[in-house]
């Protein structure tokens, strides 16, 4: 017999597993999305800081009021495992009934093991839905050529400083090497100010990025941008280091 699941449910939780590959340091996980109480919110969070760390979990989960499917708390703290974080560049996102797990491994072996893990874990009603491929060797050169080193502009503006544009002669050579892979520009603000106004800037220095780039002889077509604002920190905005290192820049090879 099928069971009834809530039509009322449009989104419940997801783990956003950090966009640039964690090669040279470690990001944090967001942990964002709708629980329906705040017991299976604390279960879930506990559950993620046991794998990855207290200090590596960043909690933008919200509570609400709403209908879940029988087992939803139990089917989500299941499918937070160590073997997550094989994966890079992904997500793991549970809504209503379906799981779905996107991102890259580093070794190609893990994919299929990976996918009977979850699988196995997964059981009826919920779903399992997996799109996972091999960590592409380029990232890693890219990410050695940033150095964790942070892009930085005129305050509050698009210009490139002079120390900015050195470590973009730097990318560009990286980029050069790995030959004609297609790269995306991602750019972060702090949480300071307006929120749309920093959206708006941090794709504005994106696309500063990519025009300097040009001029190093990058082609156009190469590169794509993307303003992300402050919605993914990677450290707390309290502080003035911490809004340092969350004006960044990130590249991603596609």
């Amino acid at each position: 017999m099928k069971k009834n699941v809530p039509q009322n449910i449009k989104k419940w939780l997801f783990f956003t597993i950090p966009l640039v590959s964690s090669l040279v340091c470690a990001e944090p996980i967001v942990v964002e999305g709708v629980a329906p109480n705040e017991a299976s919110k604390q279960e879930i969070l506990q559950k993620m800081q046991i794998v990855y760390g207290v200090d590596q979990v960043i909690d933008k989960i919200q509570v609400r009021a709403v209908s879940a499917p029988n087992g939803w708390s139990n089917a989500v703290t299941q499918v937070i495992t160590p073997d997550l974080k094989k994966v890079k560049q992904g997500n793991l996102k549970v809504q209503g009934t379906q799981v779905e797990l996107t991102g890259k491994m580093s070794n190609p072996n893990d994919i299929q093991l990976t996918i009977n893990q979850f699988q196995s874990i997964v059981q009826q009603p919920y779903r399992f839905k997996s799109q996972l491929t091999v960590n592409q060797a380029e990232q890693k050169i890219i990410d050695e050529a940033l150095k964790n080193r942070i892009i930085e502009f005129e305050s509050g503006s698009s210009i490139l400083t002079a120390s900015g544009q050195q470590i973009l002669n730097e990318m560009a050579a990286a980029l050069h090497k790995v030959g004609g892979k297609k790269v995306k520009i991602i750019g972060h603000t702090d949480s300071s100010g307006d929120a749309s106004k920093n959206l708006l800037l941090s794709q504005q220095r994106a696309n500063a990025v990519k025009d300097y780039l040009i001029t190093k002889n990058i082609l156009a077509e190469r590169l794509s941008t993307e303003g992300l604002g402050s919605n993914k920190p990677l450290a707390n905005n309290e502080t003035a280091e911490g809004r340092r290192k969350n004006r960044r820049i990130e590249f991603a090879v596609l």
